[in-house]
């Protein structure tokens, strides 16, 4: 495939996205509909050392009409990518540009000094007017792959279409492995923190060690902050209430918790962990790779959101659904509550969730939408599970949630990258709402024999519905649904390049 396909622009339907198109109910209560797709980038790398064309796991943030997202491109059967892309939209997601950034791994142009890239986040800093994104360069060593830094890509203009060469947030030494960065910035004017920005990340060198940093300079330098010793954590996503409040929610090292810290300092010093709960989660059928960890958003006023996969609801456990629970000051959460995309008899696997919560909404009217994946049948093989991508939304805090629709699929497990983790779209997906509609970016595919090292054997890229969608609410509640299901095995540590 030249350069020129690879960088076109695909829709992969033809119909937009009405109340009035056709559409059939499931016995689940999902609205299969005609929801128009567009590509918005796909792998350019050619190296025989990965897999090609593959695109996974994207962020995203919005701010006022500008779109950033960030995924991985070229993805390695170990770990990592020939190097972190971005998409850009300036007007809501309407059109969008696509580019890769420079300075990462020896395959990026200009080249970089790593052997791959991973875990990509982005942000922006309002008061500096800076886009940020961050992500972890890997180096192959005798001892195996390491995560030796935490990095950090900066544009300074305001459509974050030119990116420079990265910024070093953390160095990883004597004996450290980092993983899972994720970065965030205070963007309300009235904070006495506006402007910082904070980083989080884990070192698996040292048994999933917590770590925060600080930049209060447009991200050009960073300092770290203390955290309690023996933190134990992985897959972070730091949030910034309106005060300046730091509020981290993530996963203990084993993902059988999620939990939080809070600093009210500006990153100084951390406090916790503050319990969120216990993860009770199946394991996705076919060997995709999946996994509890937690994504979270905030609200004009300061609730924080949290959403991850969890089976506590489901007989047995034989499927996740996705659950949330909620948090106004980091320390004290709201029990868990299910999202009712369908019953909890009807078979159907939820996973990966991206939630966006609106900025400019808060409290009994926040605007909430959620991207996630889902098998129809959890009971499948890898040659029979059919995985999809759907969204619901809520136009009050959470309290009831539309119907819920079919964004995208069926896709095959085989047309997918086979990592040593299990096939993949990526650990998250994101979205992120922009003119009041929701704009979700996620991992499609095409059918493809997806060989290793073949430059155009797979056809996986990243996706987005053509026009934002809108918030809405029925009268779908998950009041009254009784946990079912508690016994839970101890996990092991992980590491998620």
């Amino acid at each position: 495939m030249s350069l020129i396909a690879h960088l076109r622009w695909r829709t992969r339907a033809i119909l937009a996205l009405t109340v009035a198109l056709l559409f059939t109910l499931v016995s689940s209560g999902l609205v299969f509909a005609n929801v128009a797709l567009t590509q918005i980038s796909s792998d350019p790398y050619t190296n025989t050392t990965s897999y090609h064309a593959t695109e996974v796991e994207p962020d995203t943030f919005s701010f006022g009409s500008t779109i950033v997202s960030t995924f991985q491109e070229g993805r390695f059967q170990s770990g990592g990518a020939s190097n972190v892309g971005w998409a850009t939209s300036s007007d809501g997601g309407t059109s969008w540009a696509h580019g890769n950034l420079p300075g990462t791994t020896v395959f990026a142009s200009p080249a970089g000094p790593y052997d791959r890239d991973t875990d990509p986040s982005v942000a922006f800093d309002a008061k500096h007017g800076v886009w940020m994104i961050s992500s972890l360069p890997l180096v192959q060593k005798p001892n195996g792959l390491i995560g030796v830094a935490v990095i950090v890509n900066r544009s300074m203009n305001a459509g974050g279409t030119r990116w420079g060469k990265p910024v070093t947030v953390a160095a990883a030494t004597d004996g450290q492995n980092f993983d899972k960065n994720w970065t965030v910035c205070d963007n309300t004017p009235s904070s006495p923190r506006y402007g910082n920005c904070y980083t989080q990340w884990d070192d698996f060198g040292h048994l999933n060690q917590l770590h925060m940093a600080t930049s209060s300079d447009g991200g050009k330098t960073w300092t770290e902050g203390t955290v309690p010793m023996h933190s134990v954590v992985i897959g972070g996503q730091p949030l910034v209430q309106p005060n300046g409040t730091v509020i981290v929610p993530i996963d203990n090292g084993n993902e059988t918790a999620i939990e939080s810290f809070v600093s009210t300092d500006g990153g100084a010093t951390y406090t916790g962990p503050f319990s969120i709960s216990k993860i009770t989660a199946h394991t996705e059928a076919g060997n995709l790779r999946s996994g509890p960890l937690p994504s979270a958003e905030i609200d004009s006023a300061g609730t924080v959101y949290v959403v991850w996969e969890d089976c506590r609801f489901i007989t047995n456990c034989t499927a996740n659904d996705i659950v949330m629970s909620t948090s106004s000051d980091g320390k004290t959460w709201s029990a868990v509550a299910r999202i009712p995309m369908d019953t909890t008899t009807s078979g159907v696997d939820h996973f990966i969730p991206g939630l966006a919560v609106d900025v400019g909404t808060s409290g009994g009217s926040a605007h909430l939408g959620l991207t996630y994946y889902f098998y129809p049948n959890t009971s499948c093989t890898t040659s029979t599970c059919q995985l999809d991508v759907g969204f619901i939304s809520s136009t009050n805090g959470g309290s009831t949630w539309g119907t819920a629709t079919q964004l995208a699929g069926p896709f095959t497990l085989t047309w997918l990258p086979l990592t040593s983790q299990g096939y993949m779209v990526g650990d998250y997906i994101s979205t992120s709402f922009s003119g009041g509609t929701a704009h979700g970016v996620f991992a499609g595919a095409t059918a493809g024999s997806c060989t290793l090292g073949q430059v155009t054997s797979c056809n996986e890229f990243m996706e987005t519905p053509s026009s934002g969608l809108a918030a809405v609410s029925s009268s779908h509640s998950s009041k009254g649904a009784k946990v079912v299901f508690t016994s839970q095995s101890p996990g092991s540590l992980h590491v998620t390049h």
